[in-house]
This record gives C-alpha cells, structure tokens and sequence, in this order.
C-alpha cells in the first residue's frame, strides 16, 4: 500500500507541473520595463509644481505609463474618463533620439484638491522596442500650448479647455523597455 501511495503521489505532482507549465505557455509573456516606476519633476503651473511618477508597464502587447502625484492637484471636480492625459517623453534607441506620447482618458473621477492619478495611458505616438529608453526632457519656460511635456484637456459639459506642464527635471532614472 505504501508504494501504491508514492506512485500516486508522483504521478499527482507530475501533472500538476505540467498543468503549471501549461498555464504559463498559454498566459503569453510579459516583458519587464527596468526600472518600471521613476520619478520627474513637473511644473504645473496653478495647478502646483513637484514630482510625478510614472509606473511603465509593457504586457507584450502593449506599452502604458501611469502617473500620479500627491504634489499636483485637480483644480476642480473631473467625472471619470473625462480628461485626455498627453505625457511625451525623450526615446533613446541604438544612439538615436526621438519623441513618444503615451496617450488616453482613463483616470477615476475626483475632487477638487485631489492628488492627480491618470493612466493607464498606452502608447499613441511613435515605437518602443527592446532595449529603447524613455526619460522625461527638462523644458525652459512657462508651460503653455507649445511648450509642453505633459497635457490634460478636459472634456466638460462647460467646454473643453488644455492645462500644459512641463518637465523641470530628467527622471530619477531613464526607463528601458
């Protein structure tokens, strides 16, 4: 009876392991952006000044950015999804240099004060591949309608307006993805 029970026993843990490496063959790959969260500051001009974070994230399938920060606040109450958050960033590839934008309107609805938190925001404007970097680009001058880094145009049944922040540091380290 004992080696009755060890053969079931190995027999239990070797489907199980086939199960699992099933499992992980057919949930696809994930790639790791390195590292995945690094800090900016931005100036937001009446909305408040500091860091941002960005949380970059690449499934495979697609790239996204979000960002937050307890630094800046919304100046009045948003519904959800009603705000198109433009964050574009400095692409470094194989010694070349370029621009991406990750763009969308997925955010929670908030209150006027609230730490902004925006995303995820997917890739919109130009490539990442393997190894390419993105880093936030430092800007002179007051943000406005052509010097920007980063967007929000509200979408309200009042009207649709643009706030412009721009990136007064490089980020705490250069993402690779």
């Amino acid at each position: 009876m004992y080696s009755f029970s060890t053969r079931r026993l190995t027999l239990t843990a070797i489907a199980a392991s086939g199960a699992l490496t099933a499992s992980l063959a057919l949930a696809g790959s994930a790639f790791a952006v390195a590292p995945a969260t690094a800090t900016a500051s931005y100036n937001c001009g009446s909305a408040g000044s500091g860091t941002i974070t960005l949380n970059a994230a690449d499934s495979g399938g697609g790239k996204t950015l979000q960002i937050s920060s307890t630094d800046i606040r919304t100046e009045f109450p948003l519904d959800a999804n009603t705000v198109t958050t433009t964050l574009k960033l400095k692409k470094s590839s194989g010694g070349a240099t370029s621009e991406v934008q990750f763009s969308g309107t997925a955010h929670g609805a908030a209150n006027t004060g609230d730490p902004i938190a925006f995303g995820p925001l997917p890739l919109a404007a130009g490539s990442l591949a393997a190894g390419d970097t993105t880093d936030s680009v430092a800007l002179t001058g007051e943000p406005s309608e052509t010097n920007w880094s980063l967007k929000f145009t509200v979408n309200d049944p009042a009207g649709t307006f643009t706030s412009y922040c721009t990136a007064t540091s490089n980020q705490s380290a250069a993402q690779t993805w």
